[in-house]
């Protein structure tokens, strides 16, 4: 039991790290060959029994080191890691649910692990993330979130506050606490196309250059840089606002990113990311009203 118990998390961690090695050097991608097939092979490989086969709890601890690694060496976030965990503990359970049909049809289980039974299905796996990565290209999507806030100001103070974003705080949301990147202030050099202006947050900064400016109606950043800890899957190509004056007393202020990624399946991931984009742009644009009802509460 103790030897099945070894190779069992010896088999899981040399194919979890070899999967996020091979990401790191551009020979495998963010895609269904890391996030579902995989886990599945590891499953299928490990799960034999859930009540009589220790590997399975070997393969847990495995992935409780896995990530753990993974967010204590700051190669990921702890919102990324716990946004993939659905997905690939999905695919493990489907592997063990095969190994024990398939167990059960030939009527006799195999009670033992052997280092080179894996041997086969890692080379599968290795093949299948090379042409996964040939086919794909590691190819990124473009895609864009929009939040928009009405606020009691007229377009004239909520353009005034965009320009002066010297601290941004608001509450937090939940996801905020698990370490999703909080925005910390903008500076921003000057208000003209071509000038600059760096964003930071908790978990690092961005520079952007303004390319289209109409005062108090818009202002529309590119993206120059982006470094945030661990998120080398994902990318920005801009950030917009533009105000739009709805009646005498109130404006609407619209917040648009536009961002790329290399994460797969985009059913899966695509509103996880659209989510977390989203509070960022309340917190931003709830910091912002917060600041402008300041303000009209100093002058009064």
């Amino acid at each position: 039991m103790k030897k099945e118990f070894i190779i069992s998390i010896l088999i899981s961690l040399t194919f979890l790290f070899t999967g996020f090695f091979l990401l790191h050097i551009g020979l495998g991608g963010y895609g269904i060959s890391f996030f579902v097939f995989l886990p599945f092979i590891l499953g299928y490989l490990l799960g034999k029994s859930i009540v009589k086969s220790v590997s399975l709890f070997g393969l847990i601890i495995s992935f409780i080191i896995f990530f753990s690694l993974l967010i204590g060496g700051g190669l990921e976030g702890m919102i990324c890691v716990l946004m993939a965990m659905p997905i690939v503990f999905f695919a493990t359970f489907l592997g063990i649910c095969i190994k024990r049909v398939r167990n059960q049809i030939k009527e006799k289980e195999d009670d033992e692990i052997h280092l080179k039974s894996s041997i086969f299905p890692f080379l599968i796996f290795l093949s299948f993330s090379f042409i996964e990565e040939k086919l794909t290209g590691n190819k990124y999507e473009i895609s864009e979130v929009t939040t928009e806030l009405i606020l009691p100001f007229s377009p004239e103070e909520i353009y005034d506050g965009l320009i002066n974003m010297e601290k941004i705080e608001y509450k937090k949301s939940f996801l905020m606490y698990l370490n999703l990147p909080i925005p910390v202030n903008c500076n921003l050099e000057k208000v003209e196309v071509g000038a600059t202006r760096i964003c930071y947050s908790n978990e690092g900064k961005f520079i952007q250059e303004i390319t289209e400016i109409e005062k108090n109606k818009m202002i529309h950043f590119n993206v120059l840089n982006l470094e945030i800890t661990g998120r080398k899957w994902l990318g920005m190509k801009s950030n917009s606002y533009s105000i739009e004056k709805i009646d005498k007393n109130n404006s609407k202020i619209i917040e648009k990113i536009c961002y790329t990624t290399e994460l797969y399946p985009r059913f899966y991931w695509k509103p996880l990311e659209e989510l977390g984009f989203k509070q960022i742009q309340k917190y931003v644009l709830k910091s912002l009203e917060q600041d402008l009802k300041k303000s009209k509460n100093k002058s009064q």
